[in-house]
């Protein structure tokens, strides 16, 4: 089954052929780094992170790009603001009176990247900043000039518009007529032909910081937010590339505008458009003024990075994620289920023996990811392959339960669950170590006084681990050690 993907553009779930055989360019919006990143950006992140591997697994080189928008109205705004509230009173080591745009938007793209890092997304192949692009962007706004798609207002405001009448395709992405759209947001409409006219360049203004701003051909200024998406994805992959993503929010008017300047520019631009759902709160939207939402940072004190890595990807990419609260114990649960497999198999049959073992997935696994990345379905037979595993070690056939091991091994590196850093590195894991050996000369001593029938000395050493915390399985295999999720969060 060749790989199909939902297409925005188009509305339909199509087959996913790439220009080039053997490879896949991939441009997906990143942060605008205005503050900390928020739960719709890390299940963003985590989708095309999915994406990414999945391609990867099944023979593709991907090059995949992801942008950060370092100059934006917000950022400039935020920094005027000097509010202590907005930065978290300095908490973090900035000093929110007198922090200059430029620094708060490095500072807050560091906090994405930490995120993105807490929960195993891989860097992409290239995640260029915006302002490092004026040479591209001053270069596309003179085509769309010159091709009669953009004008100089006439104000004398310095400011650049995209002519969306004279592009008689504009709404395609979205399916909207121009009389229906918005007015655009991003500039006043003094010196605009039509107020749903989008700035490329904004003149700069008074009051706005000089270090803001940069020489153009149409006076100092600095760029719009969909003219720098465009340059950049065109920069790196190439006039044509195969698929553009982003969340849901970005289709209009973002990306509607970054298809129209492109394509009227005369570029291809992307031929594949990919867009996941937003993340709901028990069915609702999340709003700071309701009071009903949880950032990454909430969930990462509340449960395992594996964890929440494996609630932000287990529904299918397009589709709403709701949070209720209970979900990411139930997450916790469905990885433990998992670790416990493996660590048993490992346990009973040698590293060697599941590592030599053919890591193919089921066909079940590769027919869900095919299937327009499917990742419910495909978390279904990873758990069936768990199961079915279990048995087989119950019944003492090591082969079977070496290939169910390996092929579990396999599932969980295309979701990510294994790239994930966990508690228990550096000096945590020196202590784990010690208390390693600890309890496993406990479970020896208890080993020992069943064999001589000891019953009593077997159950006050059970006793006395668990009084410490320590949980205690026995099978047939002999003892196992664990402990519970909230002492491993420390």
């Amino acid at each position: 089954m060749a790989l199909r993907l939902y297409d925005t553009k188009t509305a339909t779930v199509r087959d996913f052929v790439p220009m080039e055989p053997g490879r896949v360019s991939l441009y997906y919006c990143g942060a605008t780094v205005q503050g900390r990143p928020h739960v719709g950006h890390v299940r963003s992140a985590v989708a095309f992170d999915i994406l990414v591997r999945w391609l990867e697994h099944t023979g593709f080189a991907v090059t995949s790009v992801r942008n950060v928008t370092d100059i934006d109205d917000k950022i400039l705004e935020k920094a005027a603001a000097s509010c202590a509230a907005d930065f978290a009173g300095g908490a973090d080591g900035a000093d929110p009176a007198h922090e200059p745009w430029f620094a708060l938007a490095y500072r807050f793209e560091q906090a994405f990247h930490a995120a993105y890092d807490a929960l195993g997304v891989r860097r992409p192949t290239c995640e260029p900043r915006a302002t490092g692009h004026m040479t591209e962007m001053f270069a596309l706004v003179r085509r769309l000039i010159e091709a009669g798609h953009a004008y100089p207002a006439e104000d004398g405001s310095g400011d650049v518009y995209f002519d969306v009448r004279s592009w008689p395709a504009y709404g395609e992405l979205t399916r909207q007529a121009v009389e229906d759209m918005q007015d655009a947001p991003d500039a006043g409409p003094r010196g605009k032909r039509d107020p749903r006219d989008f700035a490329l360049w904004k003149g700069h203004k008074g009051g706005e910081p000089e270090t803001a701003a940069w020489d153009s051909p149409w006076g100092r200024g600095r760029p719009g937010w969909h003219l720098e998406c465009s340059a950049m994805a065109t920069k790196y992959l190439g006039s044509t590339f195969d698929i553009h993503g982003g969340g849901l929010d970005l289709r209009f008017p973002h990306h509607e505008n970054e298809l129209a300047q492109s394509s009227a520019a005369g570029d291809g631009f992307a031929r594949h458009w990919l867009h996941n759902g937003m993340v709901t709160y028990e069915g609702e939207k999340m709003s700071k003024s309701v009071g009903n939402t949880i950032s990454p940072d909430e969930m990462l004190a509340a449960a395992r990075p594996t964890a929440v890595r494996y609630f932000l990807g287990q529904a299918q990419y397009r589709s709403p994620l709701d949070y209720r609260p209970g979900a990411l114990q139930e997450a916790e649960a469905a990885v433990e289920r998992i670790e416990t497999f493996l660590a048993r198999a490992v346990e009973t049959l040698g590293e060697d023996a599941v590592a030599a073992a053919a890591q193919q997935v089921p066909g079940e696994f590769s027919a869900a990811m095919d299937d327009d990345l499917n990742v419910p379905a495909a978390l279904a037979a990873l758990h069936e392959t768990v199961r079915a595993g279990n048995t087989a070690l119950d019944e003492g056939a090591a082969d079977v339960a070496a290939a169910r091991a390996a092929a579990v091994r396999t599932m969980v590196s295309v979701l990510g669950l294994d790239d994930v850093p966990e508690a228990g590195s550096g000096a945590e894991s020196a202590e784990h170590t010690a208390l390693a050996a600890l309890v496993d000369g406990l479970l020896a001593e208890r080993a020992e006084a069943k064999a001589e029938q000891n019953f009593a000395r077997a159950d006050a050493i059970r006793d006395r681990l668990a009084a410490a915390g320590v949980m205690i399985e026995d099978s047939r295999e002999g003892s196992r050690w664990s402990l519970p999720k909230e002492a491993r969060r420390g």
